[in-house]
């Protein structure tokens, strides 16, 4: 049971529209709602980045029991959530978009003392996302 805004939603059961939209403000600000999905497009550096975005999220909605809809180009991944169960976005699609803008998001380098120093952005040959920040 997930509590938003005074009420609570059971795994399963399906946020409207409006509910959707104020989450997504307030907490997934770079994914939209279209269509009944809630959705993210990563832009990459090409082919190899946008293979690792994919397996990424592969194995996050495989652990996760949740299956996305996946649009794959050479240099973009558009991810898009819906419980097909439930026949709209219920607070597993929450939870997955979460755990996937954490680790596609996450930054070597960026962390306190950190010793993963991550990939050189000024050499093309290592680019690998285009980071929101």
């Amino acid at each position: 049971m997930t509590q938003w805004h005074g009420k609570t939603k059971g795994a399963d059961e399906t946020y409207t529209d409006e509910e959707i939209q104020a989450r997504l403000t307030a907490e997934l600000p770079h994914w939209y709602l279209e269509d009944g999905w809630i959705r993210r497009k990563y832009k990459t550096s090409g082919w190899k980045a946008t293979l690792m975005v994919v397996n990424t999220v592969g194995h996050l909605a495989e652990a996760a029991w949740h299956h996305p809809d996946l649009a794959v180009s050479y240099a973009f991944v558009i991810v898009k959530l819906v419980n097909h169960n439930a026949k709209g976005v219920t607070e597993k699609d929450f939870a997955l978009a979460k755990k996937i803008e954490e680790v596609v998001q996450w930054q070597p380098g960026k962390d306190a003392g950190a010793v993963l120093e991550g990939t050189p952005n000024d050499d093309p040959r290592f680019k690998y996302l285009k980071y929101d920040g």
